[in-house]
């Protein structure tokens, strides 16, 4: 789960991780109060959306008086702004961060991600703040530091003055910079976070070490953990879908493909969607419907894979252990038979009592494809939807 800028930097806050002067606006009235309460000569005006590259997409305004921090704000509500990270289709606006601006002296990139490689958390930095921590990667990778704490013992304030060395950090600020660091890993570690990121952490004339943005991204599976963060979470920056999947216990993931899947399992899942792209189309979602595999998971389930208009046809693919495979393909059935099905339907089952449950759905009247294997189903799909 993702959240905004605005209530990340509320997080910050907390956990003494320093964070410019501002608050959250959904109207230009509101900006304009906000505006007023900093009486800062300098403002920023900030789109807020999930998504990076918000600057060059012009979701960031320099405002030197209150009355263009009214304007951007106008200009920026109801947006639809598009960034490499939206894809084309972009996400609306729907509010803006407005907060005071800073006296840069210098810029850094800082973030601590979870990393299941090593089985630790690890601590990026680097000297250039504001850019693309990717393209950093590709073009100055002597320029990024890299430490793996053990999640065991923790941070340690004399990793983070090592980290200062080897960023040549003026010594006036090594202290700022080892306490900054605690305080990110701690939130990291109690908000059960995959991901915490500033870019960029600023420098100021002052020197002192302002977090500039905020990026935030926690483990679904923690959530249950912490209300407070679950509370955070804004479903019109999800694809609602997904959402809707969520709460019915679905695991959907929308993709761009044509071919809508519903397997069990998800290992099988991904093993289905390569089997659909070896057969020469593309999966159009990850749809996990769990074991159970009931009427009414199978018939939401449909029911999701229909509401992509992407999908030209469906493969289902299941294999029957905890349940039997007559079970699954009476619920097919029923579910089918509830739900308008109006794209080719190729249904493969396999497990316990797999002949049987053949049996039914080729005897069941309804317009669907029998397949025998996983390669046969795929084949059959593909032929069905050009």
């Amino acid at each position: 789960m993702n959240i905004h800028e605005y209530q990340a930097k509320v997080l910050f806050a907390k956990y003494q991780i320093p964070v410019p002067n501002g608050k959250v606006a959904f109207s230009p009235e509101e900006a304009k109060a906000v505006a007023d309460s900093l009486g800062s000569n300098i403002m920023v005006v900030k789109a807020q959306i999930h998504a990076g590259g918000r600057g060059k997409a012009g979701g960031v305004k320099l405002a030197k008086t209150k009355q263009e921090v009214v304007s951007y704000t106008k200009e920026l509500l109801g947006m639809t702004l598009v960034t490499h990270q939206t894809g084309p289709e972009g996400r609306e606006v729907k509010q803006v961060l407005v907060e005071e601006g800073a006296d840069i002296a210098g810029e850094l990139y800082v973030s601590w991600v979870a990393d299941r490689a090593t089985g630790s958390i690890v601590l990026i930095a680097s000297t250039e703040g504001g850019m693309e921590i990717e393209e950093v990667a590709k073009r100055s990778p002597e320029k990024i530091v890299r430490l793996a704490v053990d999640p065991v013992l923790g941070y340690q304030p004399y990793q983070g003055r090592w980290v200062a060395f080897r960023l040549s950090l003026p010594r006036v600020v090594m202290g700022q910079w080892a306490s900054l660091l605690g305080n990110l890993y701690r939130m990291f570690i109690e908000t059960g976070a995959l991901q915490v990121e500033i870019n960029p952490l600023v420098l100021t004339q002052g020197n002192r070490l302002v977090a500039l943005d905020a990026k935030v991204g926690f483990d679904d599976n923690a959530l249950f953990r912490n209300p407070d963060i679950s509370a955070l979470r804004d479903l019109n920056e999800e694809d609602p879908l997904e959402t809707r999947a969520t709460q019915h216990g679905l695991n959907y993931v929308k993709l761009d493909g044509t071919v809508g899947c519903m397997v069990n399992g998800a290992g099988l899942a991904m093993a289905t969607m390569d089997v659909i792209k070896l057969a020469g189309a593309s999966p159009a979602n990850f749809l996990d419907v769990g074991g159970g595999a009931s009427k009414e998971t199978v018939k939401e389930a449909f029911q999701i894979l229909l509401s992509d208009k992407h999908v030209k046809g469906i493969l289902v693919n299941i294999f029957g252990g905890i349940v039997r495979c007559e079970r699954i393909a009476g619920g097919i059935i029923d579910a089918a038979r509830d739900v308008d099905i109006h794209v080719p339907l190729v249904v493969r089952l396999e497990g316990t009592n797999a002949k049987e449950a053949k049996e039914m759905l080729s005897n069941s009247g309804l317009n669907l494809i029998v397949a025998d294997t996983l390669w046969d189903g795929a084949q059959k799909i593909v032929a069905c939807v050009g």
